[in-house]
């Protein structure tokens, strides 16, 4: 999917009109054009240049320009300069109108009052609403209608009315119709409409501050080290590789691994926490992040789209322009809006003319065209999505799709794997019991040295737990070996050491102490794996190991129970192990030794019984799982096909991060609600108003209240969605 800035939207209509033109494009499998956002994400079905999307687009007023960092600064400035514009046309509105509006309401009898207003609407008509008549006209040549065309009808149809009755007043004089003029409110309804448009775009920029502010994380040039020398160099240059020097106060502008110097990094933009992490030789940096302390090298591991900061950019954009179900239903009703109303419009005018009220039939007429333009409609949903998602990646917490933002709500069950999800899913070392009389300090240097020649997961895990306490193997080891399922061998100073199983120690006769028994049965109970450290004299130490639970699953799970949601565990771990884990968690629910295939049917189990279901999970192992469900959610430190099957993505790996997943989402789906309800209700009530049902209680609308009531509601609608920054829990 390619995400596109489109030039040229003026509403829901124009979103729907552009959206419609490249779903129907050749090689286009599927196009999503936002309104709110400005922005078109296209699935392309083969490779296309961006010229034969745009072929098709042009002819209706709108134009697709690529999307990075160099548009996007370019789009937010002449987005900025577009606001400039607004504001000028705006003010030379106000300034004609408010003599306009003195004229029509205090001074009509004055001579050539209607000359003298007419003159006053020209520079307004002309000028600062010359863009909706253009609109509307680009959008007239094809067939086509949008929020323009309501308001360049409306205002066209009252101004047109009003320079008639100006120079041939006779003609409705002879029929004994008073010969009224309507450019005030022509005037003064421009004016409102481009206000509203004015506050809508300068809450909009506000909008689109979660990816705005991504992208400011990206930096422009790098200090390359080259043959020993510093080189700035602009950072589109880097390839993967290369060495890259960072300082105190220095942006990491690239991904990579430390190879010289210690650093201290917050890294608060990706996890959302605000301590900052401390960076030794070998540790991973993560472009965006920001050096605290500290000078160091590194080298560059990712470059360009390859980066975590471009992949959650993409992500935040994607997610932003994807739809939750009830914006379907919008999309549909936006559709036969415009010329619904057009309808509308019509029949009133005919109505009141048959009525024989001509002059009432065409102000009627104005009034709805003007008061139903569909702009609240159509932001209603995106700006809610656009924000919440924008302040949830702020908080570590990566939204992939919207749609399981109204999925969220209705789940009642909650999964969670347990290795990686729970536990924090690398078994450390958490004990090393020595036999009594052994020479710990030398004969631990024989145990790293040993461990640092295996390529297990866990022998490593050990010999980087070793270096952060500045233990560094240094001994050479001969006649390495691994021998299958048991362990490992090697000889150091001429003497061979193993480090194994219980197996392999049976199988070399090594003699095991009665307290080095004693010490396994007490670890054992504890649910640790266990592992021998031996010599050609017998085993000298015993090691114990522990997938630890991470310290903050208990209170994010409980934080879920206070929900009132169940908790299920799933592991492919013993009973025992299982049991041992679900009981320190507070979890009633869990299952043992389940494979992959288990895992989902016990997913579509729970929903066979009309649960609605979360999995939380991080491995391969996860991944059907994550998909069967209502709503799957990936551990970031998780495999690749685990986070690309969830829908939401946790950054720091933090199952408190769902108590505020859940929290969001509400926030979310009620803001969206409350701003359906009033788009809709807005055009509900005052449409007919508008067409003079009340009339006949003395209740009417005037053209200039229509402009001024339509504005509001898009204006409304916005500052509703703004809300959730400060609504979404902390």
């Amino acid at each position: 999917m390619e995400i596109y800035n489109i030039e040229g939207l003026a509403c829901a209509a124009c979103a729907s009109s552009a959206q419609k033109v490249l779903g129907r494009t050749k090689g286009v499998a599927m196009a999503k054009v936002n309104y709110a956002t400005k922005t078109a994400a296209v699935e392309l079905e083969q490779p296309l240049e961006l010229s034969a999307l745009n072929t098709r687009l042009e002819r209706i007023g709108f134009k697709l320009h690529p999307k990075n960092k160099s548009t996007d600064q370019q789009r937010q400035q002449k987005t900025k300069k577009a606001l400039q514009i607004l504001s000028h046309k705006l003010t030379i509105g106000i300034v004609f109108a408010v003599p306009l509006f003195v004229i029509a309401m205090f001074l009509p009898t004055i001579p050539y009052a209607n000359y003298a207003m007419l003159g006053l609407t020209l520079p307004i008509i002309g000028w600062s609403g010359q863009h909706f008549y253009s609109s509307a006209w680009r959008q007239a040549r094809v067939a086509k209608v949008n929020m323009d065309t309501l308001i360049a009808l409306g205002t066209g149809t009252a101004f047109g009315f009003s320079c008639f009755n100006t120079f041939f007043p006779e003609f409705l004089l002879s029929k004994g119709l008073a010969p009224h003029v309507y450019f005030e409110a022509v005037g003064v309804l421009l004016v409102f409409v481009l206000l509203g448009k004015y506050w809508e775009a300068k809450a909009n920029l506000q909008t689109t501050s979660a990816v705005e502010a991504l992208l400011a994380m990206q930096v422009d040039t790098v200090q390359l080290i080259q043959d020993g020398k510093e080189t700035t160099i602009p950072v589109e240059m880097i390839e993967e590789g290369e060495l890259i020097k960072v300082r105190s106060g220095d942006k990491v502008p690239l991904d990579g691994i430390l190879t010289e110097g210690q650093i201290s990094v917050d890294e608060s933009m990706l996890t959302g926490e605000p301590i900052p992490v401390e960076k030794a030789v070998e540790a991973v940096v993560y472009g965006g992040t920001i050096v605290q302390q500290g000078s160091a090298i590194f080298k560059v591991t990712h470059t360009g789209e390859d980066t975590v900061l471009a992949q959650i950019i993409r992500l935040v954009e994607e997610a932003q322009n994807s739809q939750v179900p009830i914006q379907k239903l919008v999309d549909k009703i936006s559709e036969i809006f415009v010329p619904t109303v057009l309808i509308i419009a019509l029949l009133t005018g005919l109505i009141w003319a048959l009525n024989g009220a001509i002059v009432e039939g065409i102000v009627a007429a104005v009034t709805v065209l003007v008061v139903a333009c569909p702009c609240a409609l159509g932001l209603a949903t995106p700006t809610a999505i656009m924000v919440g998602i924008g302040e949830a990646t702020k908080r570590g917490i990566l939204i992939r799709k919207a749609a399981a933002i109204q999925k969220i709500a209705s789940v009642d069950t909650v999964v969670l794997d347990k290795t990686g999800t729970i536990t924090e899913g690398m078994p450390q070392l958490t004990d090393l019991y020595w036999k009594e009389g052994t020479n710990a300090a030398d004969a631990e240097q024989y145990l790293l040295a040993l461990e640092h020649e295996s390529q297990h997961p866990i022998a490593q895990g050990l010999v980087a737990a070793y270096k952060e306490k500045g233990k560094v193997p240094e001994l050479p080891v001969e006649n390495f070996k691994t021998h299958g399922g048991m362990g490992i061998s090697g000889t150091i100073h001429k003497t061979q050491y193993y480090i194994g199983n219980r197996r392999l120690m049976e199988v070399k006769n090594l003699t095991i102490d009665e307290a080095i028994n004693r010490q396994v049965k007490c670890y054992e109970e504890e649910n640790k794996t266990v592992a021998y450290f031996a010599n050609e004299d017998g085993v000298l130490a015993v090691l114990a190991f522990s997938d630890l639970i991470k310290s903050t699953s208990k209170a994010g799970i409980e934080l879920l129970q206070a929900r009132g949601k169940t908790i299920h565990m799933l592991t492919g771990d013993n009973h025992a192990t299982a049991a041992y884990t679900a009981a320190m968690m507070g979890i009633q629910s869990f299952e043992a030794n389940v494979l992959p295939k288990d895992k989902i049917a016990f997913v579509q189990t729970l929903q066979e019984q009309g649960k609605k279901v979360m999995m939380v999970g991080d491995g391969i192992n996860d991944a059907p799982a994550l998909a069967q469900a209502e709503v799957g959610v990936a551990m970031n430190k998780g495999t690749a096909v685990a986070i690309n099957s969830a829908e939401i993505v946790l950054r720091n790996n933090n199952l408190q991060q769902l108590d505020q997943v859940f929290s969001i989402a509400e926030r979310m789906l009620q803001t969206i609600r409350q701003n359906l309800f009033w788009a809709f209700i807005y055009n509900v009530l005052l449409i007919p108003v508008a067409a003079g049902v009340l009339i006949p209680w003395g209740i009417s609308l005037n053209p200039m209240l229509a402009g001024g009531a339509m504005a509001l509601s898009s204006v409304f609608v916005v500052t509703n969605s703004l809300r959730l920054k400060q609504n979404v829990t902390s």
